[in-house]
């Protein structure tokens, strides 16, 4: 079996899907998908993922079989439920649909507020596309900090890594980089703490990855 992973540095639905791979153990191919120069856009990868986005994981299986999951958060639970260890799920039914909703806060309440194609919208209307997630974002995280205060107990949900940690400390890279306040939130940023200090988290981190731009 070949793993790739269609993606992109800055992206913070590829960090997850990177974190995920890592936490797994799992090897894979880098290919990089720049949607600042809309590579997304062309024929062949748009075959891959009919949505234009990043990331894509493509699986090919032993027989030949070749296979693409689009979407960070299905991406995440085939892995998880394919490669059982280390789980990056709960056990428990309960606490797996509080990860759930942990996840979705970023990946639907926060984060298509502050992708590129909702800011490149804004500018074209006028409107100030560094300031527009700023709320949005910092909100969002807000209602983590509240979520995460009856789950988490090292990380977001119990004392190992979940999808809701591949989520979170994404989520955050991206809050700094808009300029948001992330002061506010001690349990977060304790939880991203403990996150960074495993290889899994700090070598998906964008600056790490083979088409990071460097700082003029």
């Amino acid at each position: 079996m070949k793993l790739v992973l269609h993606n992109y540095w800055r992206s913070s639905a590829s960090q997850r899907v990177r974190i995920g791979l890592n936490l797994k153990g799992l090897t894979y191919e880098y290919v990089v998908v720049n949607i600042v120069k809309a590579d997304q856009f062309g024929d062949a990868y748009r075959a891959k993922n009919p949505m234009s986005q990043v990331p894509t994981l493509e699986i090919t299986e032993d027989d030949g079989t070749v296979r693409a999951i689009n979407q960070s958060l299905p991406i995440l639970e085939y892995l998880d439920e394919r490669f059982r260890e280390p789980p990056i799920m709960p056990k428990d039914l309960y606490l797996r649909a509080r990860c759930r909703a942990l996840a979705e806060i970023v990946n639907s309440g926060i984060q298509p507020l502050q992708n590129l194609t909702t800011t490149n919208q804004v500018k074209a209307i006028g409107g100030d596309a560094v300031v527009w997630p700023k709320k949005f974002i910092s909100d969002g995280l807000a209602a983590f900090e509240h979520a995460a205060a009856e789950t988490s107990a090292g990380f977001c949900v119990g004392d190992h890594p979940t999808i809701a940690d591949c989520c979170l400390i994404p989520q955050l890279t991206s809050a700094r980089r808009f300029g948001v306040d992330v002061a506010p939130f001690p349990r977060l940023l304790a939880i991203e703490e403990r996150c960074l200090a495993l290889p899994a988290f700090a070598n998906a981190a964008p600056d790490r990855q083979p088409d990071a731009v460097k700082p003029a």
